[in-house]
């Protein structure tokens, strides 16, 4: 052995016995699709989970701990998210910023729960996931964002106000979340006394909604709800448009992303979607936002619901003054935690308490909050 290195051994060990050891970093995975159709929410959960461990270490870190991201790529498949999810739990970390896409947080979630790893959606938005999680005494399956049912009650009367009297067809992907988020919404219309003249799954992943645009046609539809994603919204407006077809696309949150505009090209224009409120124009997300300027990055979409979310997890153990995950859990569902999207707090289920939501339109290749 080196003389030097033993040295520097005896050094550490000294120093541990004296209780001046370094403390090891806490270690949150931001899991996610960073490739494929939908990479752009994965680059959003990856930047706000960076910005946001950079900003609780520079405070300080948690109970005198750096927070460490690493990142895994699940492609929003179900398969590889219950591979990554093994891998994570493999490698020991305990804390899960992701998954984004609900057909991968819900599958994912049973490994983590049998493991304690504290998971928390930024982005999932299925109600099984946390529903399955309650029945089943799973207290480290958590999100940061409303579920589809919430989401549905709040659209549904509102489609019934505007645009009740017209021909509505509602379509999905057949995935977790976009099928899961047509059904709320078709329940509540239909709850409304609003019955659908068109309802069915396409198949995701294609290039050509040709046939799709002529049925719509055909049944003479005039407001289309879609549940899926922005690829997909975005193919059938472009296809629409080119056969001169207008009717009027409203979705969930999946295309607050500039790529649904260049995706549907003119077929963009006056789609309509529901968020919730954008936290970019609030008081709390000042500093993040100076963050994120430093670097050249628009914290669109899911970015700042990534940033709350490692804030929570933080924020949680912080109360807890534990970085067990169960205490934090444990923590996070009776007290409240300040973030960048504003102070939230978490019911027994592990959801957000009392979600909001807007109405936002594409106008001009980006979108606006629609004006109430």
């Amino acid at each position: 052995m080196n003389p030097g290195n033993a040295c520097q051994l005896s050094v550490l060990a000294l120093l541990a016995s004296m209780g001046f050891a370094q403390a090891q970093d806490i270690t949150i995975a931001v899991a996610g699709p960073m490739t494929g159709s939908v990479a752009t929410i994965g680059e959003q959960l990856k930047k706000g989970a960076e910005l946001a461990a950079q900003a609780v270490n520079k405070a300080g870190g948690v109970n005198g701990r750096n927070v460490k991201i690493v990142v895994y790529d699940d492609a929003c498949d179900p398969k590889q998210a219950v591979a990554i999810a093994n891998r994570i739990v493999a490698e020991g970390i305990k804390f899960v910023d992701g998954h984004a896409c609900s057909g991968s947080s819900i599958p994912a979630s049973e490994v983590y729960s049998e493991a304690d790893v504290l998971m928390m959606s930024p982005a999932s938005s299925n109600p099984a996931m946390t529903d399955k999680a309650a029945e089943q005494g799973w207290s480290t399956i958590m999100r940061l964002y409303g579920r589809d049912d919430a989401q549905g009650k709040f659209i549904g009367p509102w489609i019934k106000q505007n645009f009740g009297s017209k021909k509505i067809a509602i379509l999905h992907d057949k995935s977790a979340y976009g099928k899961g988020l047509a059904d709320v919404v078709r329940a509540s219309l239909n709850a409304a006394g609003v019955k659908e003249v068109l309802y069915e799954g396409i198949n995701p992943g294609e290039k050509d909604y040709t046939a799709v645009v002529n049925r719509l046609k055909s049944q003479g539809v005039e407001f289309l709800y879609f549940g899926g994603y922005h690829t997909e919204g975005g193919l059938i407006m472009r296809q629409a448009a080119d056969q001169n077809y207008k009717v009027q696309l409203m979705m969930g949150d999946s295309i607050a992303t500039p790529e649904f505009g260049a995706v549907a090209g003119p077929g963009a224009e006056g789609t309509l979607f529901t968020f919730p409120p954008d936290a970019r124009g609030s008081d709390t997300a000042k500093e993040a936002l100076a963050q994120f300027k430093q670097i050249g990055f628009e914290p669109e979409g899911f970015t700042l619901f990534s940033y709350a979310t490692v804030q929570a997890l933080a924020g949680g153990m912080a109360k807890a003054g534990s970085a067990d995950p169960k205490a934090v859990a444990k923590a996070l569902r009776s007290n409240t935690v300040d973030t960048v999207i504003g102070p939230l707090s978490f019911d027994q289920k592990g959801d957000i308490k009392d979600p909001k939501y807007d109405i936002n339109v594409w106008k001009g290749g980006t979108y606006t909050k629609l004006p109430q």
